[in-house]
């Protein structure tokens, strides 16, 4: 199936709220305004999403303004003691006024409350971020300072209609490979990202979904044979026969893939999500094994309502990646993650 490559660019809805094109670039052709937008303020679905990461540890920080509840959410992954502690606080009802920017490329968000304070701003062509957040974990607080620059040439953007709604739309971006430094404090302990092995990306979304939705997406990144090298799979979500958000990236040039299929092992009660995935793709370029190490899980049900089933793995995938010159990209362990979620919301 052919995909649809964007090269255009405009605005991102027309006149009747609906997404222009469908489609997939390597760096975002539209402009996203709320005022564009033809779906009740509740359905509105904002979030920046941080992953910072070297081979011991990893942090993941999100901010996110879902319409009738936002949440603010931070996790800390031990990949030697294959551990991790998440934390989350949310927001009642903030119907769009948390402050999330418009673009991927600019605009800062500056957010606190009694817990949590959140300062992500851009600086001379590189992201700072400032988080922390009291009582992360027993009494111990979390501060994160990081710098990530040195942004990748390319990036996967994608945009996604959902044939049940007509204003239902997804737009996605996923900048992975970033150099990243600086260090997390838990309590007592201070970990320091150095910039030499250390490394960033950014899931930026913005829209309006429908109530029910599953996903899946594996996101790696790390240098192999030195090369920086990322990926960036997944599959599940809206209506995606104009484009899927399946790319690899080396040294910030992207290579776009087709459909993939994660390969989840399935056990006696469903996927065995800490078993050995193999992943493929529907055009023979992709043969990879993903090895588990932690299984983040984050389960929220509020009356069957609301619910969240997440299951974030992280681990390290090896294997081999054609790219569109008809090379092979070898890749071992790299690190990364691979997620199954399931939300009502």
């Amino acid at each position: 199936m052919s995909e649809h490559r964007i090269t255009g660019t405009g605005r991102l809805l027309d006149e009747e709220g609906r997404l222009r094109e469908p489609g997939w670039a390597t760096r975002p052709p539209f402009a996203y305004d709320h005022a564009d937008i033809q779906a009740p303020p509740w359905r509105i679905k904002d979030w920046d999403y941080y992953l910072i990461n070297d081979e011991r540890y990893a942090v993941a920080l999100t901010f996110s303004d879902l319409g009738y509840l936002g949440l603010v959410s931070a996790s800390v992954l031990d990949f030697s003691a294959r551990a991790f502690k998440t934390t989350s606080e949310t927001v009642p009802l903030p119907l769009g006024s948390m402050g999330l920017p418009a673009s991927s490329d600019a605009g800062d968000i500056c957010w606190e409350n009694a817990r949590c304070r959140v300062e992500w701003r851009h600086v001379g062509g590189a992201r700072r971020l400032s988080f922390a957040m009291r009582d992360f974990d027993e009494g111990e607080g979390l501060e994160v300072e990081a710098l990530l620059d040195q942004q990748p040439r390319d990036s996967m953007v994608i945009c996604t209609p959902w044939d049940e709604d007509p204003h239902a739309f997804y737009y996605n971006r996923k900048i992975v490979g970033m150099r990243a430094w600086g260090g997390y404090r838990r309590g007592a302990l201070f970990h320091e990202f150095s910039r030499n092995d250390s490394f960033g990306l950014l899931d930026w979304g913005r829209g309006v979904w429908t109530y029910e939705n599953t996903w899946y997406w594996a996101v790696a990144q790390g240098r192999q044979g030195g090369r920086v090298v990322g990926l960036n799979l997944g599959y599940g979500f809206g209506n995606t026969r104009a484009a899927s958000e399946n790319m690899v990236f080396v040294d910030g040039v992207a290579h776009k893939l087709g459909r993939v299929d994660f390969g989840i092992p399935v056990g006696e009660n469903g996927y065995a999500y800490l078993s050995p995935w193999h992943m493929t793709d529907n055009e023979g370029r992709l043969d990879l094994a993903f090895e588990p190490q932690i299984d983040r899980t984050d389960n929220i049900d509020l009356a069957g309502i609301i619910v969240s089933q997440q299951h974030q793995v992280f681990g390290t995938f090896s294997g081999t990646v054609l790219l569109d010159d008809g090379s092979a990209l070898c890749v071992d362990g790299l690190r990364g993650s691979a997620e199954h979620i399931y939300n009502k919301y």
